[in-house]
């Protein structure tokens, strides 16, 4: 199946973008009469027959339209601080989107190394993934947050911090504590970790600590194990 993004999408007929037509028509040699998948990243997968099979303005024709595709059943916000080699950073974005994530929050704090990204460098290396891994989903990039307007947003589900120093209440595995269908907020800090006081400062704003295992990661591995770990979780006897 070969699928296309566009955010913008409008049934029964659409135009796809000069860069998705060169795609289609140039590179994967669609032609009048073949099918294509397109998604909104919205949850809604269409397939779609190619009408006017132009290399600048490929027009298409909804031939099908799926609702919800493939929806996950829970909500997942990773909050996670750019690491310094940003190669690593878009390692973790592609392969947290291809396990599922609903939003992508990078973080500043104390010990942050990096304080910027090219949000719209990062946008493309998450659609990519989209696209790659056959979602009908796109996270949301949100811009860089400091972490003290992370912990303070409002959030529904649960919240969570990984952090490797001593506990300051509780700290417990996350795929023990964590529990099918819950919608989830974790913080995963740069490579000095957080500091003891922010430790403290995610605690008191209701924050859960939790561990990752006994292993030491790098900040890009231990986004990418939390994330794993919230799937297998919520996927659990099927």
């Amino acid at each position: 199946m070969q699928l296309f993004y566009a955010a913008d999408f409008t049934a029964p007929e659409y135009t796809l973008s000069e860069e998705e037509s060169r795609h289609a028509v140039k590179v994967l040699r669609l032609a009048e009469g073949d099918t294509l998948h397109i998604t909104d990243g919205r949850g809604t997968l269409y397939r779609c027959e190619v009408v006017v099979a132009h290399h600048k303005h490929c027009l298409v024709r909804v031939v099908e339209q799926h609702d919800e595709y493939e929806k996950m059943p829970y909500n997942l916000v990773m909050a996670v601080a750019p690491t310094k080699n940003i190669d690593r950073y878009e390692w973790f974005l592609e392969k947290a989107t291809e396990i599922g994530v609903t939003e992508f929050v990078p973080l500043v704090g104390e010990h942050s190394e990096r304080r910027t990204i090219k949000h719209e460098r990062e946008e493309k290396v998450i659609t990519s993934a989209v696209k790659q891994s056959l979602k009908a989903y796109h996270p949301y990039l949100a811009e860089i947050t400091s972490f003290e307007e992370v912990v303070a947003r409002e959030f529904s589900g649960r919240k969570f911090i990984a952090h490797c120093g001593e506990a300051i209440g509780e700290k417990r595995y996350l795929a023990s504590t964590l529990r099918k269908g819950e919608d989830a907020l974790i913080l995963i800090g740069p490579e000095g970790d957080f500091s003891r006081e922010e430790v403290a400062l995610a605690v008191q704003n209701g924050f859960e600590e939790i561990t990752l295992g006994t292993q030491r990661f790098r900040t890009e591995t231990a986004a990418v194990v939390a994330v794993e770990m919230v799937s297998v979780v919520n996927n659990l006897g099927c």
